[in-house]
């Protein structure tokens, strides 16, 4: 009796886990078909037979950049979110969109835009990720170290770093030569029309690098989602994970930003969505649609743009308008708890 009692309540265990398990994998194999089918319609709509070759090849680099470009700004803003112990900040919202900005503007400014520094894509890719790894570093010494950090001491610390870098940029833009700074410009606007296909190559190497390093990290991102003390009881090395974690979310973010400039709020608004459609603590299932959300919003918003819309507006304009807006909702839902 008891036996059969064991092996009935074993088969109920087993069927919960199956139908959790189809639950979790259901918005990933539905993720996955949208954007099959938005890849395809991207790379076809409007090709002539006669120009199919020269649309391609302009089409299929740009479909690339915009998949790796949502990939990292998916998986960096899900792990901060988790390292951070908050849903509210991303890497935009802390301020390192704007030293990216920061950083090309000070080339020009120094350099000028003849250099080897700002006219070689891929030594000026080298030389902002440095400058955002140590920039995340920084951050991390001044804010994530302490104990018991207020969140908005957080986001104060964030805006005032992101002002800073913005007037520090704005400030040099104003003085420089007006032709480097057109040159400058086409660097720090986000656009998915003017793609920087020439660190492509690098961008995916540097990508299929990193992979191995974050992989193993996974299992310990769900014990950090417990917080601080909980993980370091658990036997984690919390702060060498969080070390590495912002290392690769700098490089990450230099990426994306690199590819098509920065995108302030599409890590807040991928991340959220993700943590509403999924409900679990699970990293590998919420990595893995917070990068396909990501994916799918900017593949299908630009080919609304540039199919439906005849390029009126640019896709990141409405990005940042929807988070912006989101980010206020936030930021009052968090002031009545």
């Amino acid at each position: 009796m008891q036996a059969n009692v064991k092996s009935k309540n074993y088969a109920n265990k087993n069927k919960q886990i199956i139908r959790e398990k189809t639950n979790l994998n259901k918005p990933i194999i539905i993720l996955s078909a949208l954007i099959l089918v938005s890849c395809v319609l991207f790379l076809s709509l409007d090709i002539n037979a006669g120009s199919m070759e020269y649309a391609l090849s302009k089409r299929i680099p740009k479909l690339i950049a915009i998949i790796l470009t949502g990939g990292c700004i998916g998986f960096s803003t899900i792990i901060f979110q988790t390292i951070t112990d908050n849903r509210i900040l991303t890497p935009s919202v802390m301020g390192i969109d704007s030293l990216y900005v920061a950083v090309q503007t000070v080339i020009f400014f120094i350099f000028g835009s003849t250099s080897v520094f700002a006219s070689n894509p891929k030594v000026n890719f080298i030389i902002c990720v440095v400058f955002m790894v140590m920039g995340s570093l920084a951050l991390y010494k001044l804010i994530f170290k302490r104990e018991n950090t207020n969140i908005m001491f957080v986001l104060l610390v964030g805006m005032i770093t992101g002002t800073f870098f913005k007037s520090l940029s704005s400030f040099m833009q104003m003085v420089i030569d007006p032709n480097e700074y057109l040159t400058l410009q086409s660097k720090l606007f986000a656009s998915f029309n003017n793609v920087n296909v020439d660190i492509l190559l690098l961008a995916v190497i540097v990508i299929l690098l990193i992979v191995p390093f974050v992989v193993d990290d996974i299992k310990f991102f769900d014990v950090m989602s417990l917080g601080k003390d909980q993980s370091i009881n658990l036997g984690v090395d919390y702060e060498k994970i969080m070390r590495k974690s912002l290392v690769i979310i700098s490089i990450l973010i230099a990426i994306s930003t690199a590819l098509v400039g920065p995108v302030t709020f599409l890590g807040l608004l991928v991340a959220n969505v993700t943590r509403e459609m999924m409900k679990t603590y699970k990293h590998s299932y919420l990595i893995a649609v917070s990068i396909l959300v990501s994916i799918f919003s900017l593949v299908f918003g630009q080919l609304m743009i540039e199919r439906v819309l005849n390029l009126t507006t640019p896709v990141s304009v409405i990005i940042d308008m929807v988070g912006g807006i989101y980010f206020m909702y936030l930021l009052y839902k968090e002031s009545r708890i």
